[in-house]
């Protein structure tokens, strides 16, 4: 699936988007100064938690949540620094009106749910199905 055509994964969010945030304010968060380092790393080598990190804080959304579905739907339980399906539950968060405007991401987050359903039983995977369940239940509506 990846990111739209003509989005080159090889370039930063910033290149992407020809967007420059400059430095993060003197008195920002460290989440607030992990968001600008990120806008500044190719999309293509974030780890499972930069695209955590960036879709919890709804950012470049249109061009993360496709590279968010990639690499869940080869493992639906990707893990951040969290717990196993952390990611699954960010993108999961993604308010409905992006999914409504994206028919087609939404049947690939659905895809991804039906994978995670099929895993049986989540402890098995040391997942915390609570957190899980509650999110796909939310994003089912």
């Amino acid at each position: 699936m990846g990111t739209s055509p003509d989005v080159d994964e090889s370039l930063t969010l910033e290149q992407i988007e020809d967007h420059r945030w400059g430095s993060p304010p003197a008195d920002a968060t460290r989440l607030i100064k992990t968001v600008y380092e990120l806008r500044h790393k190719p999309v293509s080598t974030m780890g499972t938690e930069d695209l955590r990190v960036l879709l919890l804080q709804q950012e470049s959304v249109d061009i993360l949540v496709p590279v968010a579905l990639t690499r869940l739907e080869r493992n639906p339980l990707a893990e951040g620094d969290f717990y196993p399906g952390d990611l699954l539950t960010a993108v999961l968060k993604i308010p409905q009106t992006y999914w409504q405007q994206h028919p087609d991401q939404r049947s690939h987050a659905s895809a991804v749910i039906e994978a995670v359903e099929a895993l049986g039983n989540l402890d098995d995977h040391d997942a915390p199905h609570d957190t899980i369940w509650q999110q796909i239940n939310t994003f089912r509506g």
